[in-house]
């Protein structure tokens, strides 16, 4: 082609420049214009990888329009690329030979069709759709190779999004190929659905069978034609297809004035779009109206007012918006907890959302096997746990192509934002927004474009005082989450009295115990032990400050390799538990808690070894023997009723009382450890009076691992919860996992159970009862401080109240001043600290530094050279000769996970059979034991210590090393093979 030519092109390029950006593929298309500078495709491709194709594609066309340097003939170059490419629609624009309006407008209507129907549509198959329209010359080789390699990774449903995102970018007459297609594959009842076939008076679809499919004329005429022909129809025999929002099918002079709009064919089902309507009280559009503003704001409702349904509602106000201004829009939506990613994919995200917009949920337990960018890049609303989100950022702060950026999304919204505090991982997150914000100011004023920035909406029933005992200091505390959040304002609503479903308060008081003989002996056992390991504790037993004080001495007595002090300070922790056991639930627990405690021990310990030694030391001779001397006596003592707790009785007089004064009763009760929720289960279901009045109990706990209690699976948990909505359950004994964010039905009655925290857990708690008429009681017994530590939070929760009351009303002026010096302060601190972490990375040992022993029994366990990371998280050891060291135990909290590794079992010391060193990892197929550092003592030159997390020790330790260890295996099983052969 001619100078001229090329110039044309250029106007041709820019006349059809919004229409073009959404018909290009920018990835396959770089690779054929070789009249592009490899650093301008560079650019491009950053675009693409940060903004997605829409806005990669506008790149791509200003570079060319404006480019002086492109070589004579690029335009033929350009056209011959994008049909080679498949996007032989752009290049009909290209050689300004678009379709007629007409035609046009109909492609458009299959388009928006496509849009629209997307919900069902992806539930295709995938892999014959993919195969019948590469032979239609619907997609190309490489569009074939990209959808099939997405549906291995990520299934049939983000294959068949990626298939129909491709589809819609072909020229005019695509869409009849396509019904042909679904006819071919045999998916007849879309192709009805997408024809609008209407329904005969049985409810069943006629089907028309054409000898060829309908034209794209044909159907938008059929589409159109059909409104009028049908308006007068029963909705129940009226197939659901279009909105009448779509103004390229239809428009109000089409329909005749007998026409019901909302009985027309063209649109979803009335029961369908009253699922998806999101109506807003007018409290919650009040505290939505400065985000709808595209202002940061943090909204502050309590427990079971909507907070979330607001959240949506203004995701898809932005979407919208960001939609009709021609801009892409990415969400993400960050949650503390992992049960929370699938509650609000179900409950409320993909409920109202994902009719319209693509929305995908991601954590620990269900990440796909795809990498975050790849689920970022292909979905609008991404829903994940905060740390994938940092993990993410992290990798591209260090340069890896596997990270994301914060100014790829345009809305991020946190959940329990009051989270959002020094060491958490919400506060890592704002920190770099907070950094790149300061640095958009700088570049403002050097006249550079500043970096976009995510809008932020928090989320939060109770920001707290954080432990503020001066109103100042409580106002303080709400101005620095605000500052945190980069919060324009918080929003709050004062409910009326009528509007709140705030439930009766009381504070059940048992009386204190006179006699504790079974208490008294635990307390003689402890100060004999305290006696033999010569300690002398400064607080008393059965308390939480005795357990921390327990903790540090078995901490230091295993880096002293002190084995008489450490299992005396662990054994001491047993009886401890039993106290608060025995002070809480049935001495009858507390009891068998002991007693198979030490039977397991005994167990273990008295089996003789490999060389037929038993391994039991004086010390442990002597704990065995003190409890064997003393279960005689604490056996008779826990069959004695009248020595109980009066806590107990107390509980057990409110739980019958809310069953038999109440229609229907549901409720909660929530205590401090797993134990006594487990035990307080099996005293419910045990006791025939709780039976009698239509008791339904169970518990539900952490996931997380312990080596006491086995833990809950998410799936466990997720039944409990789904049978407490239904009914079948209607008593909850819980653990604070269900305090906050987990969605759980509505209560009648909440009872705190001997268990005071801070003010946040106690607006969470008494939020559970939602019901009307409910009513939330603390049982604690009289002299025990809980019900005096309740008040306190009750006047923290008014100070709260007050605080950011004031906050709001704050001069603007001195608002904004107040939050930047807090964001320099928070921008300061995290240069110090990054400073002192790499001038700590500068100082890092070789791995040979180190050696690692049990912190049971001080066997040596390996040196750190014998220590490789995988995916710079995992530390595992792979040598044959640590093999030798440990046994595989069968991993109690096994869960389910779709990612490379999976957790397969649980590795303990082989030496002492007691302590647990890790779990044993099965990572691309090779067995890898992973080890946790808090179950090792660390030598560290002539040091001795303990950590909690690998970050905290200044060892570099290489990569894992895949292909090696596979050679390896693989030479190991020729070996085998051989052998056998011989």
């Amino acid at each position: 082609m001619s100078c001229d030519q090329d110039a044309e092109t250029r106007h041709i390029l820019d006349c059809f420049r919004d229409r073009l950006k959404r018909l290009v593929q920018v990835e396959p298309l770089l690779d054929l214009l070789h009249f592009l500078e490899p650093d301008r495709k560079d650019r491009i491709k950053a675009k693409f990888r940060e903004e997605g194709n829409i806005s990669a594609a506008a790149l791509l066309l200003d570079e060319i329009i404006h480019s002086k340097n492109c070589e004579q003939g690029w335009s033929r170059e350009l056209i011959t690329a994008l049909e080679t490419v498949g996007c032989k629609h752009a290049a009909k624009y290209v050689l300004n030979s678009p379709p007629e309006p007409t035609e046009e407008a109909e492609n458009d209507s299959c388009v928006r069709l496509i849009d629209l129907l997307q919900l069902t549509l992806v539930n295709m198959k995938t892999a014959d759709m993919c195969a019948h329209c590469r032979a239609l010359g619907l997609l190309t080789l490489e569009d074939q190779e990209n959808i099939l390699k997405l549906t291995e990774n990520q299934g049939n449903i983000g294959g068949a999004r990626l298939l129909l995102k491709r589809l819609v970018k072909n020229e005019a007459g695509w869409f009849s190929k396509f019904l042909q297609a679904l006819e071919d594959t045999e998916h007849h009842e879309l192709v009805r659905e997408r024809r609008g076939e209407p329904c005969n008076e049985d409810g069943e679809a006629h089907v028309q069978h054409k000898s060829s499919p309908a034209t794209d004329k044909e159907f938008h005429q059929a589409a159109t034609g059909s409104l009028r022909e049908t308006g007068k129809q029963q909705r129940s025999n009226i197939i659901p297809l279009f909105r009448l929002d779509t103004p390229l099918l239809v428009s109000e002079e089409d329909l005749t004035e007998d026409d019901d709009p909302s009985g027309s064919p063209l649109f979803l089902s009335s029961s369908e779009e009253r699922k998806r309507d999101i109506v807003l009280r007018d409290y919650q559009m009040e505290v939505a109206r400065p985000a709808l503003e595209e202002k940061n704001i943090i909204i502050c409702l309590p427990t079971g007012s909507g907070k979330t349904r607001v959240a949506v509602y203004i995701t898809k106000e932005h979407l919208e918006r960001r939609k009709q201004m021609g801009q892409p829009g990415k969400v993400v939506v960050l949650v503390n907890k992992v049960p929370l990613v699938e509650q609000h994919y179900k409950a409320e995200f993909g409920r109202f959302l994902k009719h319209q917009y693509s929305v995908e949920r991601v954590s620990g337990a269900s990440q796909l096997k795809i990498s975050f960018p790849q689920i970022m890049e292909q979905n609008d609303i991404i829903i994940c746990t905060a740390q994938i989100l940092e993990n993410s950022l992290a990798k591209a702060k260090n340069g890896d192509e596997d990270g994301i950026k914060l100014s790829q999304f345009t809305l991020m919204v946190i959940d329990e934002c009051h989270h959002t505090k020094k060491g958490g991982v919400y506060n890592h997150i704002m920190i770099r927004y907070l950094k790149q914000k300061h640095q958009n100011q700088l570049l403002k004023k050097q006249e550079k474009s500043p970096v976009a920035l995510p809008q932020i909406l928090g989320l939060t029933a109770s920001p707290g005082v954080g432990g503020a005992m001066s109103q100042q200091r409580a106002e303080e505390h709400i101005l620095q989450i605000c500052a945190n959040l980069d919060a324009f304002t918080i929003k709050t609503k004062t409910f009326e009295e009528e509007e709140a479903k705030t439930p009766y308060k009381r504070i059940a008081r048992a009386e204190e115990r006179k006699e504790d003989p079974f208490g008294d002996v635990i307390k003689k056992i402890m100060d004999e032990i305290h006696e033999q390991a010569d300690l002398k504790p400064l607080c008393e037993p059965g308390t939480q400050n005795y357990e921390q004080w327990v903790v540090q001495k078995e901490q230091n007595a295993a880096k002293e390799e002190n084995q008489k002090v450490r299992v005396c300070a662990e054994h001491l922790r047993q009886y401890n538990e039993a106290l608060y056991q025995s002070n809480t639930i049935r001495m009858s627990d507390a009891f068998r808690f002991l007693n198979k405690y030490h039977n397991e021990e005994l167990k273990t310990k008295s089996s003789p070894d490999e060389e037929g030694t038993v391994t039991i030391t004086d010390t442990e001779r002597f704990l065995f023997t003190l409890f064997k001397d003393n279960k005689a006596k604490l056996q008779e003592l826990m069959g004695k009723p009248q020595y109980e707790n009066n806590n107990l009785a107390q509980l057990k007089t409110n739980i019958l009382k809310e069953f038999s004064t109440r229609e229907r009763a549901r409720g909660i009760i929530f205590t401090r450890t797993r134990l006594s929720a487990i035990a307080l289960c099996q005293w419910i279901q045990e006791n025939p009076k709780f039976d009698e009045v239509g008791v339904s109990a169970s518990y539900l706990i952490g996931g997380g691992d312990q080596s006491v209690v086995k833990p809950m699976t998410a799936a466990e948990q997720k039944d409990v919860l789904n049978k407490f909505r239904d009914g079948q359950i209607n008593l909850l004994i819980a653990t604070t996992v269900a305090e906050e964010g987990l969605d759980i039905a509505e209560c009648n009655f909440v009872i705190r159970y001997c268990l005071v925290t801070n003010e946040i857990a106690m607006i969470q708690a008494r939020g559970r009862g939602r019901a009307e008429d409910s009513s939330y009681t603390l049982v604690a017994e009289a002299g025990s401080g809980v019900a005096e530590r309740e008040s306190v939070n009750e006047y923290r929760e008014k100070m709260m109240s007050k605080a950011i009351a004031k906050v709001c009303k704050m001069n603007r002026a001195d608002y904004e001043k107040k939050i930047r010096e807090f964001q320099m302060q928070a921008i300061m601190e995290e240069k110090v600290k990054i400073k002192k972490k790499l001038q700590k990375g500068m100082m890092k040992e070789p791995p040979s530094k180190i050696s690692l022993s049990c912190r049971q029994c001080s066997v040596f366990v390996c040196s750190g050279e014998d220590i490789e990371k995988i995916e710079n998280m995992h530390h595992v050891n792979v040598t044959p000769q640590f093999s030798e060291l440990f046994i595989v135990r069968e991993n109690a909290s096994l869960q389910e996970r779709l990612l490379d590794y999976e957790t397969n079992g649980v590795i303990a010391c082989k030496n002492c059979g007691l302590q647990q060193w890790g779990s044993m990892m099965l990572y691309k197929s090779i067995e890898c034991p992973c080890l946790h550092i808090k179950n090792f003592v660390v030598t560290y030159g002539s040091k001795k210590k303990t950590f909690s997390k690998w970050s905290e020790l200044p060892i570099k330790f290489p990569a894992f090393d895949y292909t090696q260890h596979a050679d390896l295996l693989v030479e190991d099983s020729g070996e085998e093979e051989d052998m056998e052969t011989d």
